[in-house]
């Protein structure tokens, strides 16, 4: 299947540190690649996959489900492993979720998490109805786009797969109930006017993860990457990293 131009991985050979990106639902690679860019050009080894079934069609993105989404970044996550001694995990949205479930199952194997407006529960009725409307309507208008800068679009599916959307809920629910398990630190970057994922996300957040440092996004909407608070993220991203991280960037040496 055909990519969509401007929807491919991308990848960066760097130094011992390691940072593995996760773009969100019916998103691809291209909202995050001036991050992914950003850290590249900072000396560190970068991993931005494309998830499967995004990129292509929403009718392709039909035929998978979040455990095929979530294989991909523990594939990627692999790959990295075998190259660097420190890895850090970041996402957007969904793949902020990701993100986090890999903080989850992996420990100490990931020096720290930084989440752009994570997506931890369900905000629409559709995720109720869900497992009822996939055999009754394919799609439904997409939720792509939110952002304030203008002249800024983002790459992603105009509709939404019902049947893709209704394997979220179990992604969240578990999720949501093992975030107690990150002892890592764990870096939150927050749009008050988000108009994809509500507030009750960082709320989980906040009561799990006390000592998550979380910064708001003042200027942007829900894909901030892409927004006007893009550059503080970039910035503050880096600064965790430095902080954190067990050996020196490759520029830094």
């Amino acid at each position: 299947m055909p990519l969509l131009p401007g929807a491919e991985p991308y990848h960066h050979e760097g130094g011992e540190v390691g940072v593995l990106l996760c773009h969100g639902f019916t998103g691809t690679p291209q909202s995050l690649r001036p991050w992914a860019e950003y850290l590249a050009e900072a000396g560190l080894t970068v991993a931005l996959p494309r998830l499967p079934g995004h990129g292509t069609t929403w009718r392709e993105m039909a035929r998978t489900r979040w455990e095929d989404w979530y294989a991909e970044v523990e594939r990627e996550f692999g790959e990295l492993r075998g190259k660097c001694v420190d890895i850090f995990i970041m996402g957007l949205s969904l793949g902020g979720c990701m993100a986090l479930r890999l903080a989850e199952r992996h420990g100490d194997s990931i020096r720290g998490v930084v989440v752009v407006n994570p997506s931890l529960r369900p905000d629409s009725p559709l995720f109720k109805v869900a497992m009822l409307m996939k055999f009754l309507v394919p799609s439904i208008p997409g939720v792509a786009g939110d952002i304030k800068k203008e002249g800024v679009a983002e790459l992603a599916y105009e509709r939404v797969p019902v049947k893709a959307a209704a394997t979220l809920p179990k992604l969240w629910s578990i999720t949501a109930a093992e975030l107690g398990k990150i002892t890592q630190p764990v870096l939150v970057f927050h749009s008050p006017d988000d108009h994809v994922v509500k507030p009750e996300s960082v709320a989980i957040l906040r009561t799990a993860l006390p000592a998550a440092t979380i910064r708001e996004c003042p200027d942007s909407y829900h894909v901030a990457t892409l927004d006007n608070d893009a550059p503080a993220i970039f910035e503050g991203s880096l600064e965790f990293i430095r902080e954190h991280a067990s050996v020196p960037l490759k520029r830094d040496q």
